[in-house]
């Protein structure tokens, strides 16, 4: 039977079609790490739900002050008690979930001082959770797939110039990732600068404690318009929709489930840059249960 003349041209192109669709579904990014009553790192990647799952937060570090991990309630750093979490990342990287370290945060002490301090970092962050070697990695030896910029304090200096360094690890084979957490009012006036480098992968933008960028019930406008922003100015793979995961996760901009499958992403999927959803966070989520609710329509 000769397969190419059974198959009607219409159906050919529609199944062509197809294949284009779905190559552009989105994925789903999540933050893990900020309550201890989230269930394990490895409960978390075994839902099936997250292609990206973001440790929050490496929230002290720059200036002269010795970088820390907060887990809050998962693990305590200060007495080595994390590195079993190596077990863990390496359960999601064996399904292809990629693992990111994020640092910052809402809350903690950082800041890049000088070239000089976010060179230090920089090098500190390869030979702790990257590929590089410590006596001391604080998760043990798994390797982390990137680094997510989450920067809500300190200064905007500097940024660019860690992500530059970082970026540079990549010429060591395996690559290294670069992520940021932006607020929606554009340009961010934390790393704004940053990412005109070019060299962030993925940009999971904050639709949320904004008000003039957000979601409001019934009006996509101001959270369309910003989205067109983002995805003509910054020069990055794939920018993400990110959104509290509950009504309590965030000050405002939840959108209810119905909202945005059936208004928000049909207005933003048209957009070659759309990458998925990124919610905040894994604690709020199985409150909702919010990413089973939109997976299949991300």
């Amino acid at each position: 039977m000769d397969l190419k003349r059974s198959i009607s041209p219409s159906l050919l192109s529609l199944a062509m079609l197809m294949l284009v669709v779905g190559s552009e579904a989105g994925g789903i990014s999540i933050y893990w790490g900020q309550n201890g009553n989230e269930g394990t790192l490895a409960d978390t990647c075994a839902t099936g739900n997250y292609e990206y799952v973001i440790l929050a937060f490496l929230s002290s570090f720059g200036n002269g002050q010795k970088p820390m991990l907060n887990l809050a309630g998962h693990c305590d750093p200060y007495s080595n008690g994390c590195t079993g979490l190596s077990s863990d990342i390496k359960s999601c990287q064996a399904k292809g979930i990629k693992v990111l370290l994020s640092i910052g945060g809402g809350a903690g002490g950082y800041t890049l001082a000088s070239s000089q301090d976010a060179r230090q970092l920089a090098t500190y962050l390869w030979n702790n959770f990257l590929g590089g070697n410590s006596s001391s990695r604080p998760l043990g030896e798994a390797v982390l797939d990137g680094i997510d910029f989450d920067i809500e304090g300190g200064t905007s200096q500097h940024w660019d110039e860690l992500a530059r360094f970082l970026a540079a690890y990549s010429k060591r084979g395996k690559k290294v990732y670069l992520t940021a957490a932006p607020q929606c009012p554009f340009p961010d006036a934390w790393v704004g600068g940053a990412l005109k480098t070019g060299l962030f992968d993925y940009v999971w933008v904050q639709f949320y404690n904004n008000p003039p960028c957000q979601y409001t019930s019934g009006d996509i406008d101001n959270l369309e318009d910003a989205w067109k922003t983002w995805t003509s100015s910054v020069p990055a793979t794939k920018i993400f929709l990110g959104l509290p995961a509950a009504p309590d996760a965030a000050g405002s901009g939840f959108v209810p489930v119905a909202d945005l499958i059936s208004t928000v992403l049909p207005g933003i999927k048209s957009s070659n840059k759309y990458g998925g959803v990124m919610l905040w966070s894994k604690y709020y989520d199985d409150e909702t249960g919010y990413s089973s609710a939109i997976k299949s329509h991300v």
